[in-house]
């Protein structure tokens, strides 16, 4: 075991709890290049780690950064003052190391250090993982990192629409010459935005024509079905109409009926009580006729037959 490690182990031992009466000192490191909510959710996980803290946030200057990890897009005194105006740190220390050990925890009185859990290469060959150390010693804090978001993948971003980005910039006033972009690169963008921007204003105007097209699809529907409503429609209230006008016909006729049968019956003196009673002795008088007729043939047919027997019998004797 190390001096660094045994003495941090010692220190450990003797605190068996961190201070309630004053804040906890709680340190996170990093790049924090081109600084993103991922990089603030850290640090808000690293404040809050306990009640009463204080965070003390590390960050490599470019010397040191570009020797281990590579170039950066924006430079130590950018990638400090982005620190600053996050609202969760209380201090920065610049000129952070890239591997943390008992003498820096000591100067800066660190009580623990916050950062994931994954293991963090240590490209300097002093070990595995930089923060091996504080997790030894039980001096660790883990945070979770957030998903989807990261400085390398801001700088894919870029780099995946590069094209579109170095016509904005040319758009917006700045030179080939401050872009890096050579004369033929230039002009080779210029054209293929042009053909872009038609291709797009082809796609847009093909999009209304075909939204102009829907909605004559849907105008002509509407037209047929409404056309075959108003046909049912019309069809319905012509036969019901048909119906009414028979139905008042056949009793505009039933009532001229009556009242020219009315008529006839005043001139010959009698009274029309009512409908019901003129049907019935009109029927039976029919009846009565009929049953007087018949036996007024019958009459006759018996007479003449009795004509005819006589007149044979008379006969007969005669010879």
């Amino acid at each position: 075991m190390s001096k660094d490690l045994a003495a941090a182990v010692s220190s450990v031992a003797a605190e068996s709890s961190p201070p309630t009466d004053a804040p906890v000192r709680v340190y996170a490191d990093g790049i924090y290049d081109l600084f993103h909510f991922g990089h603030a959710r850290s640090l808000e996980q690293a404040k809050k780690s306990f009640p009463n803290s204080y965070l003390l946030v590390g960050c490599c200057n470019d010397e040191t950064t570009h020797k281990y990890k590579g170039k950066t897009v924006m430079n130590e005194q950018e990638r400090y003052e982005s620190l600053r105006h996050c609202k969760w740190v209380d201090e920065v220390i610049p000129d952070a190391p890239w591997v943390i050990n008992q003498e820096f925890l000591d100067k800066h009185r660190i009580a623990y250090v916050a950062h994931d859990a994954l293991p963090y290469a240590d490209a300097s060959g002093a070990g595995k993982d930089v923060y091996e150390f504080v997790k030894q010693v039980g001096r660790f804090k883990e945070t979770k990192r957030t998903e989807g978001i990261s400085t390398s993948d801001v700088i894919m971003r870029i780099v995946k629409d590069y094209n579109q980005y170095v016509m904005r910039n040319l758009d917006r006033g700045y030179s080939r010459e401050d872009l890096g972009v050579s004369f033929v690169k230039e002009k080779r963008l210029r054209v293929n935005m042009r053909l872009k921007k038609l291709q797009e204003k082809v796609k847009e105007h093909q999009e209304k024509v075909g939204e102009k097209i829907q909605t004559v699809k849907m105008v002509r529907n509407e037209w047929v079905e409404n056309a075959d409503r108003w046909v049912v429609g019309f069809l319905e209230m012509f036969e019901e109409g048909c119906h009414k006008m028979g139905t008042a016909i056949r009793d505009r006729i039933q009532e001229r009926l009556k009242r020219q049968v009315s008529k006839d019956l005043l001139e010959n003196g009698q009274h029309e009580d009512n409908d019901e009673q003129f049907y019935e002795e009109y029927f039976e008088h029919d009846i009565v006729n009929s049953y007087e007729e018949e036996e007024y043939c019958e009459e006759e047919m018996e007479e003449h037959n009795t004509n005819v027997a006589k007149a044979t019998k008379g006969a007969i004797c005669n010879n």
